[in-house]
């Protein structure tokens, strides 16, 4: 306890004296069934504040993530894009842009996708650069087993094979190597507008997490998109992805992207793209930290009442030390320290349960569907297939410092009362 008295300057006496207070049982004087229960109290609010605001954290920063990683940070759509002689320098400006990481056109269309066995299903068809597909992680390092991405993009107009999202696979049958059929409107003749069919080969299945894309997302090379469309040297937008550091800070790319793009260039980034979303998780986030704390402030309430016990039990010691020479101010450390405690130790272990609740979250996940027999967390309702959990150093310490913050208070006022009992009023009924 020496740092305990250098800390915040208590006497070896006071720290012993408020240590045994705590220890006493309740019969004789003592707080000891309601300090566990106060201690058991701060515990879980700062568990369940911890790890709620964890799996928030890790909720926002899954989908953004997944977001971007199909999306890009950023589009650029416009004239530059209908300028077919000089859209290619467009293009290098726009990659010279410090920051940029990556710039890829593309282009995206609705079609009708039959399996061998008839089935049929809609689809969301997206033409990319074989290149920027390989270098896109979160479909390239998913691809399932007897699938792989070496030969997308190979033979005349990138060739026949096509990448298709794993729930898409499932509610089809397909496999890797199965052959499909694509329907698409086609184009207007003088008979009508005619529909386009035509085969290709499954040659990976990927499975990203985001439930909606995997369901009814294609990928096929752009310039095959492009004949199977009837959208000869069209591009829809371009993309453009930045540097980790700069993707939640990605306002400031605007003007110097928009410059390189050139006149007429539209641009617009994550934030707009997904601006309802985005919007709704940053009120959530910061309203559910605030009303989760009121957990927290009243659990450290019942500190109050046990302190409040403690002083009235302990009238005739208080009594006591005021005429062997203890001043106001010892008597209210004593006090204040023997409140403190019960929320310090409540917040430290409060803290360690939700850093192992938060770090083993994915397995108690897969315990508890066990155990129940059921999906505790439906893709198809939370767009992810797991409950994520990203612990932040300042959520955390804006926790144990609120909860403390709370336990301190909460002890403060019957520890003053304490020092303003007079010796003479405590013994008057002994």
């Amino acid at each position: 306890m020496d740092w305990l008295r250098t800390l915040f300057g208590f006497k070896g006496w006071e720290v012993s004296l408020a240590m045994r207070y705590l220890r006493t049982r309740r019969k004789d004087g003592g707080i000891a069934v309601i300090a566990i229960i106060s201690y058991v109290g701060i515990t879980l609010a700062v568990t369940a504040l911890i790890s709620t605001l964890s799996i928030m954290n890790g909720f926002q920063t899954e989908m953004v993530t997944r977001l971007l990683a199909f999306g890009g940070d950023a589009v650029i759509y416009g004239r530059p894009l209908n300028d077919f002689a000089h859209r290619d320098q467009m293009l290098d400006r726009v990659r010279a842009v410090p920051g940029v990481t990556q710039v890829t056109p593309y282009l995206t269309a609705a079609a009708l996708i039959q399996s061998g066995t008839g089935d049929i299903d809609g689809a969301y068809v997206r033409g990319v650069s074989p290149d920027s597909l390989r270098n896109t992680p979160i479909i390239a390092k998913t691809i399932e087993k007897g699938g792989s991405l070496d030969s997308f993009g190979q033979g005349d107009y990138g060739g026949d094979g096509i990448a298709v999202g794993d729930g898409l696979a499932t509610r089809l049958g397909l496999n890797a190597g199965d052959s499909v059929t694509l329907v698409s409107s086609g184009g207007s003749t003088a008979f009508g507008s005619t529909p386009r069919r035509k085969s290709y080969t499954i040659i990976g299945i990927f499975h990203s997490g985001v439930s909606d894309f995997d369901k009814a997302t294609i990928y096929m090379p752009i310039q095959q998109a492009q004949l199977f469309f009837d959208r000869e040297d069209e591009w829809d937008m371009v993309e453009v992805k930045v540097k980790p550091e700069l993707a939640y800070d990605i306002a400031q790319m605007r003007q110097p992207i928009v410059h390189a793009a050139g006149e007429g260039a539209m641009y617009q980034d994550w934030t707009e793209q997904f601006s309802s979303l985005w919007g709704a998780l940053k009120v959530e986030r910061v309203a559910m930290r605030f009303i989760l704390f009121f957990i927290v402030i009243i659990a450290a309430l019942n500190i109050i009442s046990g302190v409040v016990m403690l002083v009235k039990n302990k009238t005739r010691d208080i009594a006591i030390l005021r005429t062997m020479g203890a001043d106001r101010s010892s008597v209210s450390r004593i006090f204040f320290l023997t409140g403190s405690s019960i929320g310090a130790a409540g917040t430290l272990s409060g803290l360690v349960l939700g850093a192992l609740f938060c770090t083993y979250i994915k397995q108690i996940q897969q315990v508890l569907e066990w155990v129940f027999h059921t999906k505790l967390f439906p893709p198809d309702i939370y767009y992810l297939d797991h409950v994520p959990a990203r612990m932040e150093p300042g959520e955390v310490a804006f926790v144990v410092i609120g909860s403390l913050l709370a336990a301190c208070i909460s002890t403060l006022f019957p520890s003053l009362w304490a020092a303003k009992l007079e010796p003479v009023e405590a013994l008057r009924y002994e």
